[in-house]
């Protein structure tokens, strides 16, 4: 049966529209029960490869509830998370403003941070405006992910480094079985519990399907002419981390 959340074409976004809007609230709960807490730490990663110092102009692409954004902004970074989800928008808006109210470099970061709502697709600036350009978890998510990552190119600095995190398809036939039934069977459960909606989270596999994970990612940058482009696996390759930098 096919995902109630899933479409192409033309329906692409609304349906993703719909699935965030759903599971908003929930969200980070969600994510930490269904990773133990460990997407928190490739988050960290993330950051750790994406090299941030102060100063640095960040745009964090589908930032969701921000948490990358606040991960960037923490280690000085000044940051743009954009989403088209206002569902999504809302709870990072709601974290800004309690993280603004400690008394400690968290605020800080927290003043480091705006939140815009806009197309993926369509990145609302101008060429070469971000010295550092991430998405996680998002990618997979547009009607086309080949244009998503082709603006990120754009509004990257020359020597600007792009990052992209999300699901993976492990390399060994074996653990891409298992890990794929993982996601069959017990993924959608947070889902239903927590939202009322197993599709909700049984989308996940339902995308992945259609998306080809780090290795499609890393030839399409350096089809873009993105260069020193890696990828670092995560749990054999269960997620990833695809990087590159823009041409100086």
């Amino acid at each position: 049966m096919a995902n109630k959340y899933y479409a192409l074409g033309d329906q692409r976004s609304e349906k993703v529209g719909d699935l965030f809007a759903t599971i908003a609230r929930r969200y980070d709960l969600i994510n930490d029960i269904q990773s133990l807490g460990l997407h928190r730490r490739w988050k960290r990663r993330l950051a750790d490869l994406a090299e941030v110092r102060p100063g640095l102009r960040a745009l964090d692409v589908c930032c969701g509830t921000g948490d990358i954004a606040f991960e960037l902004a923490a280690r000085g970074a000044e940051v743009i998370g954009l989403d088209f989800s206002e569902a999504m928008l809302a709870v990072a808006r709601t974290r800004k403003s309690k993280v603004q109210t400690l008394k400690s470099n968290v605020s800080k970061a927290g003043s480091r941070v705006a939140f815009l709502r806009g197309d993926a697709q369509q990145i609302p600036f101008p060429e070469g405006f971000f010295d550092i350009v991430t998405v996680g978890y998002g990618l997979r998510n547009l009607a086309s992910w080949e244009t998503g990552l082709r603006e990120m190119q754009r509004v990257t600095k020359p020597g600007g480094r792009l990052l992209v995190l999300d699901f993976g398809k492990p390399d060994n036939a074996l653990w891409r079985a298992l890990y794929f039934a993982y996601l069959r069977a017990f993924v959608p459960l947070p889902g239903k519990v927590f939202c009322g909606d197993a599709a909700a989270y049984a989308y996940v596999l339902e995308s992945l399907k259609h998306y080809p994970a780090q290795r499609g990612v890393a030839a399409k940058m350096r089809e873009l002419g993105l260069v020193n482009v890696r990828t670092l696996d995560l749990i054999g390759g269960i997620m990833s981390i695809t990087f590159a930098e823009k041409l100086k």
